[in-house]
């Protein structure tokens, strides 16, 4: 029989507890009052902050004035241009061709009839230096009566940086001239905006599509082609040619009816 005795776990002194209150309660020193300022120190306050406000004040007398635009900005808002000098040099040299002038945040465009946009062009480059064609675009209108599309150029002057751009109005199926041969830049332009919206320039030298492919189905940025996608015509072709790039003539020839 052994000797040893069992062995008592030590007692957990108990914590005493201030009377309605937690022990961490009774633990907590009590919150010192604050004592009120003293009139000195009401006095240095007031300073500090007076000297704080002057400081601030002087900083912004001394700092550049802004642009009235920054001062106190507006938008812009669209303003009849029918003074604008080349509106009225297009209107004295061809009397009616500006039915529409507005002015937009600095930029003038003229509404000109479609069936006139060569004279006019011919006009700007010649007689009003706009010697560059900077962009040629379109933008669809399905549900417009006046006209399906809008084409758009845009043209620069260097002599004083200005720019204008020039609308003109045509229906879908509604063929519009060429200004190739007045600005050569107008080349690949046309044939961007005949394959992405299907309008056709009469006179273009080789009016063929430049960012899809001929047998493309469709004209991507017109509002009615599918965001879901269509049949484009890709799958009559093979996912890979083999070197040289495209089908072999015997393949051609057979696709088109012909012999081997």
């Amino acid at each position: 029989m052994s000797d040893d005795k069992p062995i008592t776990p030590p007692e957990t002194p108990e914590t005493p507890e201030t009377e309605g209150g937690s022990p961490e309660q009774a633990a907590a020193p009590e919150t010192e009052e604050k004592q009120p300022l003293s009139d000195e120190e009401k006095a240095a306050k007031i300073a500090e902050a007076k000297a704080k406000a002057a400081a601030k004040k002087k900083a912004a007398e001394d700092a550049e004035p802004k642009d009235p635009w920054e001062e106190k900005p507006v938008p812009p808002v669209h303003e009849d241009a029918a003074d604008d000098p080349d509106a009225e040099a297009l209107n004295a040299e061809m009397p009616g061709v500006v039915p529409a002038a507005d002015r937009f945040a600095g930029e003038v465009t003229l509404t000109v009839p479609a069936g006139r946009i060569v004279e006019v062009c011919e006009f700007l480059k010649q007689d009003r230096a706009y010697t560059f064609l900077v962009d040629l675009t379109a933008v669809d209108w399905p549900e417009r009566e006046e006209g399906r599309f809008d084409v758009i150029y845009w043209m620069h002057r260097f002599d004083d940086s200005k720019r204008l751009r020039l609308r003109a109005v045509v229906a879908d199926e509604q063929p519009i001239a060429s200004v190739v041969h007045i600005w050569k830049t107008a080349n690949w332009m046309e044939r961007e905006v005949y394959d992405l919206f299907g309008i056709v320039f009469e006179g273009h030298p080789g009016l063929e599509r430049i960012l899809t492919w001929e047998g493309f189905n469709g004209h991507p940025l017109r509002k009615d082609f599918p965001v879901e996608g269509i049949d484009t015509g890709a799958a009559i072709y093979p996912d890979v040619y083999p070197p040289g790039g495209g089908p072999p003539p015997e393949e051609t020839e057979e696709s088109e009816g012909g012999a081997p």
